[in-house]
């Protein structure tokens, strides 16, 4: 009896483990420049199992709150509530997400990206790449 209650509980606590490895959650993105924290986005799984991600929460206020710099679909739609993670999927060898695209609506660019948990999944390093170049910030866990 207290094996097997050893069993569900070592089991439960692996599961919280591994929930925490994963991109999905609400995380605070950290300005690259100033080091503040600049907006919380809440990455989720499409029912294809692809990730994406909006910004759920804008925690400084920009001079313009609608992506006027975006060149696709999302012209012109307020930053709030805004698509910026597309279509990553998960490394079949490494615990990386991968091959999707990230917006920056500030200069309306888009990179190929590469999301890895770090720190035991309280950070996320996230990086985008145009060609050989990247730009990496690393993101802390709300929830």
């Amino acid at each position: 009896m207290k094996r097997s209650l050893f069993a569900l509980v070592f089991a439960a606590f692996s599961g919280l483990a591994w929930a925490q490895l994963t991109p999905e959650g609400l995380w605070r993105n950290i300005d690259d420049k100033t080091g503040e924290a600049k907006a919380e986005i809440r990455i989720a799984a499409t029912p294809s199992g692809a990730l994406h991600g909006r910004i759920e929460r804008a925690l400084i206020q920009s001079a313009e709150p609608n992506c006027t710099a975006c060149t696709d679909d999302r012209k012109g739609q307020p930053k709030v509530g805004l698509e910026i993670i597309r279509g990553a999927k998960k490394s079949p060898d490494d615990l990386v997400w991968e091959g999707g695209k990230i917006l920056d609506p500030e200069n309306g660019k888009e990179y190929t990206l590469r999301m890895t948990p770090i720190e035991d999944g309280k950070k996320l390093q996230v990086r985008g790449y145009i060609g050989p170049f990247y730009r990496t910030q690393v993101w802390v866990r709300v929830q």
